[in-house]
């Protein structure tokens, strides 16, 4: 392609919105524009990428056994009421109506749509294990979209979804999948690692993410060398190694403390002279509209995503003061787990079995508690793992330190089981003639995403740094004056030879000064630039530098042999 039929606009300042470095960097270079809040237009440029990212799953999704389809972006409301998403997806879920009144949601994920269609259509076990897969648009109303193209409200996403006998071969095709994943990326050029994760509205029994490493990451994750990895949503916080039996030996009395106005771990700890860890932090959730009372140590944080696992329920959030005041008789920051006037499920987590004389609201305004003790006090209904990771964990496996790193989420795995197929009664004939559940898993990842993610992950001060499998253009001929008759001649040659030996180049033909070539083609990120210079030129010499290499360390080769150098290093 010549660089002036070609329609880049770059940029030499990022527009003021852009709050990553790569929307900073797509904006700069001519890859995208945005339209509106969360919607983005893909230039030629942009697009290129985005095709070659599709091309590298679509071969991947192919050899794992699946099968390409292309499904609706707008979807019926009674598919999703059949499963009771229609609300669980909440204000994300765009919704609209017809000229008939009749309602409908732009898809943000396709889980009934498929398993509408394989329960029409899949009717033996012959036809079983099952892998469709689809490329398409993806609609998820952001309450804030951020970070260019990776939090938008519009975006591309490869979703595949597989249908089996029983789990046992659900089981064998998950690690398939898995293993297609890893190739995904490792031909994308990623620093990246799989880890479990929580399954969120999609559902399952058990997901693993797969993030690419990168300091603007917005996702933690923690790992450890012996090959465990989680989300810091997922991560397992080991029991305490105290003794439940030691603590129950504490002879201390519960007894009320005044704590005028003071209601945070912080305030009342610097009151009563005493460390965070001594405190028994109690939260009042509201899980599917039914009250929870959580607790966990007072320098720890409740995880959410656990605390739901455990309660098994499909929503949760806070609960506000009015339903706190009802459960606890006390204004928020005053709640304790002893003497509340509601009888409430309680979970704790292990961090508060090792308390001794602890600490903790006395369900009474300007009071709180020392000398709690659990099992002694009070008694949690549940005792589980409900608190968010920290630095200074164990690994849960081998008991080394974690490791923590930042990191964008690009794909995602799910064991789904039966929580569709057995929502919308999709099921198949064994051998016997007998109706059986399919076992159903899910593949997701986001082909926008990745270009993003490679883009956070490879930069450097002057721009892009794509790897040649995602790159635009693998190469980048630059002739320093494109006027000169022998310039021209040579970068006309070299541009021919590469196109026939199947490289994807780009000619930069324009009447611009060398300095401004060059600073485009390291902005955009070509992998490989060949410049052709007058001086070399005549010595039969051309220069070939890599976008990652400091300018000492190009190289010069013949100019018959350029092509073939090009196309060696580009295999």
């Amino acid at each position: 392609m010549l660089f002036s039929k070609l329609f880049i606009p770059t940029l030499r300042e990022a527009p003021a919105d852009a709050d990553t470095v790569s929307a900073k960097l797509m904006m700069r270079s001519g890859m995208i524009r945005k339209l509106a809040s969360g919607i983005y237009e893909w230039l030629p440029l942009g697009l290129k990428v985005l095709k070659k990212v599709e091309c590298i799953i679509r071969e991947e999704m192919n050899a794992a056994g699946g099968n390409e389809v292309w499904l609706p972006l707008l979807l019926p409301k009674d598919l999703w009421t059949e499963t009771g998403r229609w609300n669980v997806y909440g204000k994300e879920l765009f919704r609209l109506k017809d000229r008939k009144d009749s309602e409908f949601c732009l898809g943000p994920t396709h889980e009934e749509i498929i398993t509408d269609l394989v329960r029409r259509d899949v009717r033996s076990y012959r036809q079983l294990p099952l892998m469709l897969y689809q490329f398409g648009t993806k609609f998820r109303d952001e309450i804030r979209p951020r970070f260019g193209i990776m939090r938008a409200r519009e975006f591309l996403m490869k979703d595949a979804y597989s249908f089996h006998a029983d789990d046992t071969d659900l089981e064998r095709y998950y690690m398939v999948a898995f293993e297609a994943y890893k190739k995904v990326c490792e031909r994308c050029g990623f620093k990246y690692r799989a880890v479990e994760a929580a399954t969120g509205a999609i559902g399952g029994s058990f997901s693993h993410e797969f993030m690419v490493l990168a300091d603007t990451g917005e996702e933690e994750i923690a790992w450890c060398d012996c090959g465990y990895g989680a989300n810091v949503e997922k991560a397992e916080c080991l029991k305490s190694e105290i003794r439940k039996e030691k603590v129950e030996s504490s002879k201390n009395k519960p007894e009320e403390v005044h704590t005028p106005n003071l209601k945070t771990v912080e305030e009342v700890g610097e009151f009563l002279k005493a460390e965070p860890r001594k405190f028994i932090k109690t939260l009042v959730y509201l899980c599917d509209d039914s009250p929870v009372v959580a607790l966990v140590r007072g320098d720890y944080e409740v995880n959410e995503a656990k605390l739901q696992q455990v309660v098994g329920c499909s929503g949760i959030a806070l609960a506000d003061e009015a339903v706190i005041n009802r459960i606890t008789g006390a204004p928020l920051g005053f709640a304790g787990p002893v003497g509340l006037k509601e009888k409430v499920k309680m979970v704790a987590d292990y961090s508060v079995e090792s308390i001794a004389d602890g600490i903790s609201g006395a369900n009474k305004k300007d009071y709180h508690l020392k000398n709690v003790s659990m099992g002694r006090d009070f008694v949690a209904d549940v005792s589980a793992d409900i608190r968010q990771v920290e630095k200074g964990d164990a690994c849960p496996r081998c008991k080394k330190p974690l490791q923590f790193a930042r990191g964008i989420e690009i794909g995602h795995t799910f064991k789904l089981g039966l929580k569709y197929s057995k929502a919308m009664n999709a099921v198949y004939l064994d051998e016997q003639g007998k109706e059986n559940l399919m076992v159903m898993g899910c593949y997701g990842i986001g082909v926008s995403r990745i270009v993003a993610a490679t883009v956070e992950q490879s930069n450097d001060e002057n721009g892009i740094i794509w790897p040649v499998a995602l790159a635009p253009y693998q190469v980048a001929v630059v002739p320093v004056n494109y006027a000169d008759e022998n310039v021209k001649k040579a970068s006309d040659k070299i541009y021919e030879d590469l196109q026939k030996a199947g490289v994807d180049v780009l000619l930069d033909d324009r009447d611009e000064r060398a300095g401004i070539k060059f600073k485009d083609m390291d902005l955009i990120g070509i992998p490989w630039r060949i410049t052709i210079g007058d001086k070399n030129l005549k010595n039969g010499k051309v220069e070939i530098k890599a976008r990652w290499q400091k300018n000492s360390e190009s190289q010069l080769v013949d100019a018959a042999e350029a092509a073939r150098e090009i196309k060696k290093l580009v295999g």
